[in-house]
Formats: C-alpha cells, sequence, structure tokens
C-alpha cells in the first residue's frame, strides 16, 4: 500500500501530553497514518497496551499492514465517538489522544473530495462505508438548511447567497464534482480574501456536517472521561475554532468550578473530574516552516482526577 505523505502536527507536544507509563494503556482515536501511535508505542514496554480506532477504512488498512504482528496493538475500524463500548477500553485507559479533523492524506487523495484543488467527486465522507456525500446532502437538502450548515460550520457571511447558487445550479443538473461546487462559489463570492481560495470556509461547513464532527467529538469526549483511570491523561489537537471551544470548554466543565451569574441563584460546584495540564499550546515557528498544515492547530491537554478531585 502506497503511504501518501503525512506530518504528524505538535507530535511531541501531544505525546508527551500523555505522560506515557511503559505498562500503561492508551487508546489512539484518530489513527491516520499512525505517527503519533508510532511515537506512544515507541514508550511502551512489552506490558503496555495501544488501542488504535479510525473511522477511514484506508487508515484501518494501513493500521493493519504496519502493526500486524505487534502483539501489544490492537485495532478497530470505529469512530472514536464509540470507544467506551469497545472491550477493548472496559479495563480503563492510561491516556487518550484525538487529532482532529481531516488528515493530509485525505486532503491529498483528490479521489476522496475533501480539496477543491483538484476535481473529484464530491464525497467528504471520512467513512466511505456508510453515510451520505456532500453531493448527497446537497442534492436534498433546502436552501436555508445548505445555508445554516454554511454559516454555523464555516462561518461563511455568504452563506444565502451560495446556498441560492446551489439550489438554482442543481434545477438544471445536480453537483457532483469539487470542480463545480467551488467554481460556483467563487461565481457567487469572487476572489475576497488573498491567499484562500473562496471555497475554503464552504468545504470546511460540508465536511463537518457530513461527517457529523462536532457531535461524534462531543459524545467522545464524553466517553474518553468515562474510560480513563485517575491520572490518566487526554491529549487533544484541535484545527478550527468550534472544535477548540468545544474541548476547551468541556475541560472546563470538569473541572469543578463554578460558572455562574450575578443574575442567577448560586450554583453547586459539581465534583472536579478534569484538571487542565498547562495552557494551550501551538505549533513551533520551526514546526510551521516544516509543515505549513499546522498554522492553526491548538492542543490542550488535560488529566483525570479521583473522586475526591486528585490524580
Amino acid at each position: 500500500m502506497a503511504e501518501l505523505r503525512h506530518i504528524p502536527v505538535m507530535l511531541d507536544e501531544a505525546v508527551e501530553g500523555l505522560a506515557v507509563k511503559a505498562g500503561g494503556r492508551y487508546l489512539d482515536g484518530t489513527f491516520g497514518r499512525g505517527g503519533h501511535a508510532r511515537a506512544v508505542l515507541s514508550r511502551l514496554g512489552p506490558d503496555g497496551r495501544l488501542l488504535l480506532m479510525d473511522r477511514d477504512p484506508q487508515a484501518i488498512a494501513w493500521a493493519r499492514e504496519t502493526f500486524a504482528d505487534d502483539p501489544r496493538v490492537s485495532i478497530r475500524h470505529a469512530n472514536f465517538s464509540s470507544l467506551a463500548e469497545w472491550d477493548e477500553t472496559a479495563a480503563g485507559l492510561d491516556g487518550v489522544l484525538l487529532d482532529l479533523g481531516v488528515s493530509s492524506p485525505q486532503l491529498d487523495e483528490a479521489a476522496r473530495g475533501f480539496s477543491f484543488m483538484a476535481d473529484a467527486p464530491l464525497d467528504m465522507r471520512m467513512d466511505t462505508t456508510q453515510g451520505e456525500s456532500a453531493a448527497d446532502f446537497l442534492a436534498h437538502a433546502d436552501e436555508r438548511e445548505i445555508a445554516d450548515v454554511l454559516w454555523a460550520f464555516g462561518d461563511e457571511r455568504f452563506s444565502r447567497k451560495i446556498a441560492h447558487a446551489i439550489v438554482e445550479q442543481r434545477a438544471e443538473a445536480p453537483i457532483t464534482r469539487t470542480g463545480e461546487l467551488a467554481a460556483l462559489i467563487e461565481r457567487v463570492v469572487g476572489r475576497r480574501e488573498p491567499g484562500k481560495h473562496p471555497a475554503t470556509r464552504s468545504f470546511q461547513a460540508l465536511r463537518i456536517r457530513v461527517n457529523g464532527e462536532l457531535d461524534a467529538l462531543r459524545i467522545g469526549l464524553d466517553a474518553a472521561l468515562e474510560r480513563l483511570k485517575p491520572g490518566g491523561r487526554l491529549s487533544v489537537i484541535s484545527f478550527h475554532s468550534l472544535e477548540d471551544r468545544a474541548v476547551k470548554l468541556f475541560i472546563r466543565d470538569h473541572s469543578g468550578r463554578v460558572q455562574g451569574s450575578r443574575r442567577a441563584p448560586p450554583v453547586a460546584a459539581k465534583p472536579a473530574e478534569l484538571a487542565a495540564v498547562g495552557k494551550a499550546q501551538f505549533p513551533s515557528d520551526a514546526e510551521l516552516a516544516v509543515n505549513p498544515r499546522a498554522r492553526s492547530a491548538v492542543l490542550r491537554v488535560a488529566e483525570r482526577l479521583s473522586a475526591g478531585g486528585v490524580a
């Protein structure tokens, strides 16, 4: 199987955040092409365990080809949101690593339909074995729903104009190619941001909608908290503000701090279940020089506390 170029983002920082113990049990919920997984595995001893998940069947095929002979590794084709349903996690985890968003191999393989840089079928599914494609969604969604998706998930201020143009266009013929959609958006909004294609925000929004990424993140964070042992670490790399805000608020809301209001009655503090480990981290200038795709990455790390509020 040919390997597409993939540079793991914030590799050292994300793995260091896990504080890997040689005999621990760790889960990489977004295997991709295994850069972070290899780094975790290199720190494990013979009694350690590494659990690998990915919703992308191509990533899982790569994982099985790469780690088939290592008895410390277990592999499952599934969304990380279902990690608590995997029997391998029932004994508890010492760390969970999530590298969110689309991977470089997914972007670089034109046929997957994630990118407008090459003309291809308008798919965008991370798991190509299930669900509807972006083309399917645009074929049946009404104008308002399309506009809402582009606004909510892409912060696209021309969302209504784009949605209207899509509905008009599909009345003549369905939009099934990335090139068609990118050209339509460019006609509607023009080249308004130097250095950024006008379809960038819309393609991001459609990808998030098609893959249910924010719902998966919400469910997956709850599942990770459920399975982490006291002292276990959660290490999450986000790539846009919606993801990072969800991770930030999740850590805050489980830290035992009261988010009160002067206009509302006092709220009792819940027992602390998580503690942030340091502040948000960002890629170094040296990393950005080698891998510009890391420019929007944000890493947050948290530690699971016991019922008494200590690790």
